[in-house]
């Protein structure tokens, strides 16, 4: 059974920091890039970070580069999301992502990030 499970969310003032992780279970995690979507209140789901399958390479929202980083944690079958210098607009539902292409795409069910003073 395929089960990603976020954890680390929850409410933080402006200019804090929050680490997201994202526990992956029942399929092959060193062998699927993942992802963290984020979605806000009345907006579409938006891909905040992307890092390949062995971590040799991420891509980045423009809104989160030099603030927030991505890592994984292939041996622990873990994907992790440092977010520092938090803004009010980061609040949203984060989303753990696991993709390969021609294969499967799977989701976890969220954890809410919360920042206001």
């Amino acid at each position: 059974q395929v089960q990603l499970v976020e954890s680390g969310g929850g409410l933080v003032q402006p200019g804090g920091s929050l680490r997201l992780s994202c526990a992956a279970s029942g399929f092959t995690f060193s062998l699927y890039a993942m992802n963290w979507y984020r979605q806000a209140p009345g907006k579409a789901r938006e891909l905040v970070v992307g890092i390949t399958s062995a971590g040799g390479r991420t891509n980045y929202a423009d809104s989160v580069k030099g603030r927030f980083t991505i890592s994984r944690d292939n041996a622990k079958n873990t994907l992790y999301l440092q977010m520092n210098s938090l803004k009010p607009d980061d609040t949203a539902v984060y989303y753990c992502n696991a993709y390969r292409s021609g294969v499967a795409v799977y989701w976890g069910q969220g954890t809410q990030v919360t920042v206001s003073s």
